[in-house]
């Protein structure tokens, strides 16, 4: 049975939980975090949320998707179209890479189509398998088209996340 990756709707503040029973019951899942610096009087701690309110990510069969709705504190899973919403694996790895690599990212709400083509206005870019990565002021966007959002992360000059080549990249090119 092929598997595709669905986002699961949960209950507020439950996704570190709803990623818990998954993984006891054997369901690959994923609930990115953001690490987040906190300063208190004394020290800083790094505080480790999760990336999208309400949502866990899971890669199952299409006939599975039932089941998954009767975990406790899942609402529903994610439609689009009266479909189950199909995230792309390209997507599920451009999070990974992006959360691994950068702290207090921000999510910003996009209209964007699956068939619209991007293009570049400025500055350097990064094409990664369809995805658009842009750089510009030191401000990383990483456009997520099957959920509609855009990840947007600052780069720090001295970063514990930072890599020297962060994602594989297929195409660079020079505005």
């Amino acid at each position: 049975m092929q598997k595709n990756w669905y986002a699961v709707y949960t209950k507020p503040h439950c996704e570190k939980k709803v990623a818990s029973l998954f993984t006891k019951r054997k369901i690959e899942n994923y609930c990115p975090l953001n690490s987040r610096k906190i300063k208190s009087l004394r020290r800083i701690k790094i505080l480790q949320e999760p990336l999208f309110k309400s949502y866990v990510f899971v890669n199952i069969p299409f006939a599975e998707i039932d089941l998954i709705k009767q975990t406790d504190g899942v609402i529903s899973i994610l439609y689009w179209m009266g479909e189950p919403a199909i995230i792309k694996q390209d997507e599920i790895i451009a999070i990974k890479e992006f959360t691994s690599d950068h702290r207090n990212i921000e999510l910003e709400r996009t209209q964007v189509s699956m068939h619209d083509a991007a293009r570049v206005v400025d500055g350097p870019s990064y094409s990664i398998e369809g995805n658009v990565f842009a750089v510009k002021n030191k401000t990383l966007k990483v456009c997520l088209p099957c959920l509609g959002y855009i990840m947007i992360a600052k780069m720090e000059d001295e970063s514990i996340f930072a890599r020297e080549a962060p994602f594989k990249t297929t195409s660079f090119s020079h505005s």
